[in-house]
Parts: structure tokens; sequence; C-alpha cells
């Protein structure tokens, strides 16, 4: 991984922490999702008018893209109605690259080194902590079980992706449909789950929604992009920096309370994902 990309997926850690947040402020969580979905799709939109049409197989990997991304914002957008950043976050994102490391050794028969059993049992003992402090402090559980769903659909768009973009040869292009498809299976969802409600959103949600969704597409087009020029578990680990940024965004931003256990949760989640990747 050459520096440029090094810093190009640090940047999208930040970029990814930094909307996650902005949905986080906003008021109803689906309507901000809504509205970024929105105005991401209108953006791949535009930018796929300057690029051919995707071919052949190209299509169902943007399809289950589409499906996937979906149900990642539908999940993480529950989550954050019932905690806080610095704990829905952390789960969600930590338990994607234990999720692929699982399935890769029982259903894929890749075999799994000394190093990466130990980097699972990193993870596993980071998130059974983060979990702990909801138990502990009177949070709503309900959290657990959503950003575990989040973090499900995470791992499967994140190899659906990072092969897709390889098999289209084009980054922006990729991203850029991707993006439409997602806005064109997540819209349907949330107003048969909410109905028309959905749509009423006060400016300042407009606005909030607008700068995540800029945050969104930019942090993304960086990671797709990145895996088109490293392999993709070193964009993969080095992107899931981003716990990091959203535990220091919610104490600092947000009034998330920090406490030694979810520090220490935050650091286990962090070293595991690293691990897993070496």
């Amino acid at each position: 991984m050459s520096l440029t990309v090094f810093f190009a997926v640090l940047a999208a850690a930040l970029l990814h922490a930094g909307w996650n947040a902005l949905i986080k402020l906003g008021g109803s969580k689906m309507t901000s999702m809504l509205i970024l979905t929105l105005v991401q799709a209108g953006m791949g939109g535009i930018i796929a008018m300057a690029y051919p049409l995707p071919s052949g197989e190209i299509w169902l990997w943007l399809l289950a893209s589409g499906v996937f991304h979906s149900g990642y914002k539908l999940f993480l957008a529950y989550a954050y109605e019932q905690g806080d950043l610095s704990r829905v976050y952390p789960i969600a994102r930590g338990a994607a690259p234990l999720i692929v490391t699982l399935v890769s050794g029982l259903l894929l028969a890749d075999i799994i080194l000394a190093l990466e059993y130990f980097a699972i049992a990193i993870l596993g003992l980071g998130i059974l902590l983060m979990a702990h402090g909801v138990f502990q402090n009177g949070e709503s559980r309900r959290l657990v079980p959503l950003a575990l769903g989040s973090a499900l659909m995470t791992a499967g768009y994140s190899l659906v992706d990072g092969l897709g973009a390889r098999a289209a040869g084009n980054a922006a292009m990729y991203v850029a449909w991707l993006f439409i498809f997602d806005g064109l299976f997540f819209t349907p969802i949330c107003l048969a789950l909410r109905g028309r409600t959905v749509l009423t959103a006060r400016r300042p949600d407009w606005v909030l929604g607008s700068l995540a969704a800029a945050g969104s597409y930019a942090a993304y087009a960086i990671v797709v992009w990145a895996m088109t020029q490293a392999p993709i578990a070193l964009v993969t680990a080095l992107r899931e920096t981003s716990i990091l940024f959203a535990v220091l965004l919610g104490w600092l931003f947000m009034g998330d309370r920090i406490d030694r256990t979810k520090a220490l949760a935050a650091a286990l989640i962090v070293l595991g994902v690293v691990l897993t990747r070496l």
C-alpha cells in the first residue's frame, strides 16, 4: 500500500465517522438517512452520465450492492435511535470483519491461521465489552442486535463492492451506480415502514443529511478506489480506524460518556481488526 493510498483511506475513515455523527445529530434518524440516500442517488446519477453504462455481470454486482447498502442503512438508522454514536458505531463496524473471517473459515473452507484466531478472540472480547456497557449503564438493549445487523450488511457489501469494482474496471462509475441502486431500494423501504411522514423534514435535517451524503459519497468512493490499488483486506482494516474517530467525535462534540471500559473496548476492536488483516 502506497503512502497516497494509506492517507486517502485514513481521510475516508474520518469522513465515515463524520457522516455518522451528522446522522446521529439529526431529528428523525430514518429521515436523515433517507435524505442522505436521495442526495447520494442524485450525485450518482450526475456522475454516472460521464461514463458508459455498466455491462454484463456488473449489473448483478450492483444489484447485490444496492440490497446490502439498503439493509446497512436501515439497521444503522434504527440502532442510532436506540444508542450513542460511541456505542453503536464500534459494534457495527468492529463486528463486520469478525463476521467475514468466521464465514470465510466455516463456509468457504479458508485456512484460518493462529494469528487470525487470536485476532478473532481480541475482536470478540472488544465487542463483548462494548455490548456489556449497554447492560451495565442501563442503555437500550435493542441497539446491540441492530448494530450487529448493520455489521452483517457491511460484511456483505464490502466483499461485493471490492470484487464488483474490480470487475467493472472503473471505481467512479461503479460507485455512482451503486448509490443509484441504493436509492431505488432504500426509498420504498422507508416509505413502507414509516409512511409519508418520513419525507417530512426541517431545513436543518436537509442540511445535515446533505452534508452527510457528501461525506459518505466521498468516503466510499475513496475506499472503493483504494480497493483497486491495494489489497482489499488491508484497505478494509485501515478503514476501521474510523471506530476511534467516531468515539472521539461522540465524546468531544456529542456529550457521549466515555468510561474506561468503553475506551478499552474500542481499542480492542481496532486492534482485533488490524490483526485479522495482517
